[in-house]
Parts: structure tokens; sequence; C-alpha cells
């Protein structure tokens, strides 16, 4: 089924890159959520996304380093414990049984719904530094590769509930997720067939590369409040869906 739906992949390339562009997170939580619910196996949804990301978390890496929103102290701690994290969690989901791991991912897409949906009503500003960087890194990639997404809600909410400023959090968790990416994707192509799921990656790379102009645009366009209560509403209902299929 995978090598027969390139429109859908795209449509869903397009969409998850446009919410990502506006909000700098939820790429990963959406095209994951729509992945389980057509059937795609939790290792090959994860593999795909991490794939086709190391193109777009580049491009959005380069251009918070333009704008100079990356504080480079907390990369050279966050990268390096993004990356462990991930490459164990690449392993970790490689090597377990499918029907387990669906039902942890559908939680952690549940759980991470619920925390996009918390930050819409307790947002509040920061002015002090973030403490536990390396933990967080940790975490972060390692959810992020189990997940297939979560990087940039799990990363930026810490950081930011520590007291990190937004756009030092945003800027920083955006370099690093290029790095902490490429090596989940690297991870995954040394224990699976990436023949499986070629297809996936063209099309979420086409759709997100078409995404990309109109992104800075959308995010001018609705309030940040409305587009993060979507992103809450969709993957929490696409989680919903894919917990009634569990059993199937």
């Amino acid at each position: 089924m995978l090598g027969d739906d390139l429109p859908l992949y795209i449509a869903l390339g397009f969409a998850a890159q446009l919410v990502d562009g506006a909000l700098g997170m939820a790429y990963g939580l959406i095209a994951t959520s729509v992945l389980l619910a057509s059937g795609a196996p939790p290792a090959i949804a994860s593999a795909s996304i991490h794939t086709a990301e190391v193109a777009t978390t580049g491009l959005a890496g380069a251009s918070h380093v333009w704008h100079r929103n990356v504080d480079w102290r907390m990369v050279r701690r966050l990268a390096p414990a993004g990356v462990i994290g991930g490459v164990l969690g690449a392993y970790v989901l490689t090597g377990l049984p499918e029907q387990p791991l669906k039902v942890f991912v559908t939680l952690y897409l549940l759980g991470m719904a619920i925390l996009i949906a918390r930050r819409v009503f307790s947002w509040q500003d920061a002015s002090r530094k973030a403490r536990h960087v390396v933990p967080v890194g940790l975490g972060g990639g390692f959810l992020d590769a189990i997940g297939g997404g979560g990087w940039g809600p799990m990363v930026n909410s810490s950081l930011i509930a520590q007291g990190e400023h937004p756009r030092q959090s945003i800027g920083s968790a955006s370099a690093c997720e290029f790095f902490v990416t490429t090596a989940i994707s690297a991870a995954f192509l040394a224990t699976l067939d990436h023949t499986t799921y070629g297809q996936v990656v063209l099309g979420l790379i086409v759709g997100g590369a078409l995404a990309a102009p109109f992104a800075g645009w959308f995010s001018r366009t609705l309030p940040k409040r409305v587009l993060m209560s979507l992103v809450a509403v969709v993957v929490g209902g696409l989680g919903v869906y894919n917990v009634t299929q569990l059993g199937g």
C-alpha cells in the first residue's frame, strides 16, 4: 500500500510543512498520525518522515542562523544529546514488535496534542537561561525517533518552561534538529530496507517543497493561538482514530 499513494504523500507533506512553517513544530506529529492511520508500520512511518526532514530542517536551521536566533552555547550541549537520544530511539523502534509500538506511539501523539493545547492557554514570558539542556536533548531525540515527530514541541516547551527566551529556544532547537534528524535517518537506513519507503519520502519532500514559499504568509495571516489550536485538534483527532484501529 505504501508504494501506491504518491499523491497522498505529496498532499501530506504540503499540509504538514505549511503548519510546521507557521508554528515551528508539528511536521512529524501530523505526518506520523496520518501514516499510522493509513496502516504504515511505526518504523516505516518514522524513517520516512525523518529522511524527508533532512532537507526541510536544514533549510529551517539555516534561516534561524541567518536571522541570529541561535544560541550556539545551547547548540553545543543540545545537539550531541539529541543525536544520541535519536539514534538510540531509532534502534529501539526497529527492534521491537509492531503492535506494542503502535500503542506507545499513539499515546505519545495524544500526549503531544495535549501539550500543544496547553501551550495555547499557558504561554508566559521567559527571562532566564535553561539549565537542564542535556536531558531535554536526550529525551527529545529519543521520543522524536520513537514517535516520528515531537522534537520541536518537546524541546521548545521544555526549554521555555525552564525560562528560556522563545526566540532563542526555537532558533537553537531548529538548528539542532538538522543534526538529530540526519542521525536518526542514518540509523534507520542501516536497519531497514529503504526501498519500502522511498515513495513515501519522495512525496513528503515534494509536498514540503511546494508548501515552503507559503508558510511565512500563512503564519502572518492567522493568529498563532488559532494555528496551535488547529494542530492540537488535528493531531488529537488522528490519535483517537489510531486508538480505534489498534484492535484491528
